[in-house]
């Protein structure tokens, strides 16, 4: 793509604390990095936001999620001219309904607030830490934002 037509990527991410205020991360190899992430992924043509940050969280993890609500859209550019629009939501875990993981995750992780902060030099993007501070400040938005159409 040209930088005239960057490439545009619509992504979901998984804020998910547990009972001890530890954050629900994946650790995973990009370009020969290890770095962390939100459960996060790319929205797929035939599914909702809800269902992919579901999905996504359940691969990458082998975590249920029920999604509570959002905490925000977010518009990232990255050194790469490669344009990412995520959508955050927050919500609880469910069960650990499998071990297996997606290709490319090394570990699963629950990580506190002052280790996640620590690690910033980590994160696989400003994305991670930008999603969980706005969820420490309170931002929570109802599901009932969102609304899918269909041709149906």
């Amino acid at each position: 793509m040209s930088p005239e037509h960057p490439l545009i990527h619509v992504t979901v991410a998984a804020v998910v604390q547990d009972a001890v205020n530890r954050f629900l991360m994946v650790e995973e190899r990009i370009d020969g990095r290890l770095v962390l992430n939100q459960p996060a992924g790319h929205l797929e043509a035939d599914e909702s936001l809800t269902a992919a940050v579901v999905r996504e969280t359940l691969e990458e993890t082998g975590w249920e999620f029920i999604p509570q609500g959002l905490v925000g859209v977010y518009r990232w550019v990255s050194p790469a001219g490669d344009v990412y629009l995520r959508t955050a939501f927050f919500g609880s875990p469910g069960r650990r309904v499998r071990d297996t993981l997606e290709e490319g995750i090394v570990a699963v992780r629950w990580i506190g607030t002052p280790a996640l902060r620590a690690a910033a030099d980590r994160h696989r993007s400003p994305l991670v830490w930008r999603c969980v501070a706005d969820f420490l400040e309170g931002r929570r938005y109802p599901l009932a934002l969102l609304t899918d159409l269909t041709s149906d």
